[in-house]
């Protein structure tokens, strides 16, 4: 099976020459239209392991907007593939709701199990697994967000050689896969900075896990609230930046994180002279419902 997609570029953001810090965005995004960014990175030995394995179905975890529910969908159309999603909130069991990521990921094939919330916390119990078993018979079992081993290596595979020269490496952070295999990929001199989107500090523990280098921190004070959570102020920057520097950013996770680096660079903690390379994992797919969500609030929506 060939899920070797053509790398990314980097993209230079202008900054006034009085922040004296170069910054550049890897595009990832730009990967593919559906499977991009991160998901195409912690799919690809995943997809390559099911085949090799004689797997004819992926099986995941996701909430109703989740970018990962959406690549899987796609890529299992992709790579023929049936594909299951275990969908969290029982009370969103249909997809005539003008939800946009579970219609798309349903044109892709995919089929949909709603569970409460409450019997989604035990999603990684043997018993749970071995339910799921029962009613869809044998399945390749792709972890909530699509981080494991797997995913590790394909998210290593993210920096190259010309990356080199960065001083910093930022990315958004979720499940914690991506930034771990950041870690792993990353030089000695160089400082991996994680902003979470989500609150608490589970992360630290996750991340260390998989990463086998130290050179790592998370900034934690950029995700507005928890997941998803979002206002008026980062819609403002997200158009903004768009506008000013024509690259599309998403409010769950890409937006967060370039809002706490511009954040940043104007405090000064980048020394002078820094190299600043930003992953953008994807998840444009998701901006359509949270516009959805943002004209029920009244809220300005993201351009």
């Amino acid at each position: 099976m060939n899920f070797n997609l053509e790398n990314s570029i980097n993209q230079q953001i202008i900054l006034p020459e009085s922040t004296g810090v170069q910054l550049f965005v890897k595009r990832e995004d730009a990967i593919h239209q559906f499977v991009s960014g991160n998901k195409y990175r912690k799919l690809k030995y995943n997809l390559i392991e099911a085949k090799t394995l004689g797997f004819k179905t992926l099986l995941t975890f996701g909430g109703a907007f989740s970018n990962h529910i959406a690549a899987v969908a796609s890529a299992g159309q992709l790579f023929d593939f049936k594909t299951i999603g275990i969908i969290r909130g029982d009370e969103l069991n249909s997809v005539k709701n003008n939800n946009e990521t579970l219609q798309f990921a349903k044109k892709c094939g995919m089929q949909f199990k709603f569970i409460s919330r409450e019997a989604y916390r035990e999603k990684t119990t043997p018993d749970f697994i071995e339910k799921l078993n029962i009613e869809f018979g044998d399945f390749y079992l792709i972890p909530e967000g699509g981080t494991n081993t797997l995913a590790i290596k394909g998210c290593e595979e993210i920096l190259n050689e010309t990356d080199g020269d960065f001083d910093y490496i930022c990315c958004a952070v979720g499940t914690g896969g991506t930034i771990s295999g950041l870690i792993n990929c990353s030089k000695p001199s160089q400082q991996v900075l994680g902003f979470p989107a989500l609150k608490g500090d589970f992360l630290q523990q996750d991340i260390s896990k998989f990463a086998m280098k130290t050179n790592w921190e998370l900034k934690t004070d950029y995700h507005f609230g928890g997941y998803a959570k979002i206002n008026a102020e980062l819609v403002t920057f997200i158009n903004q930046f768009k506008k000013e520097h024509n690259l599309p950013l998403d409010p769950v996770y890409t937006g967060k994180m370039m809002f706490g680096i511009m954040d940043l660079i104007k405090k000064g903690y980048f020394p002078k002279g820094s190299k600043i390379l930003v992953i953008h994992t994807g998840g444009l797919q998701g901006i359509t419902g949270m516009n959805a969500f943002l004209k029920k609030k009244n809220l300005p929506i993201i351009a």
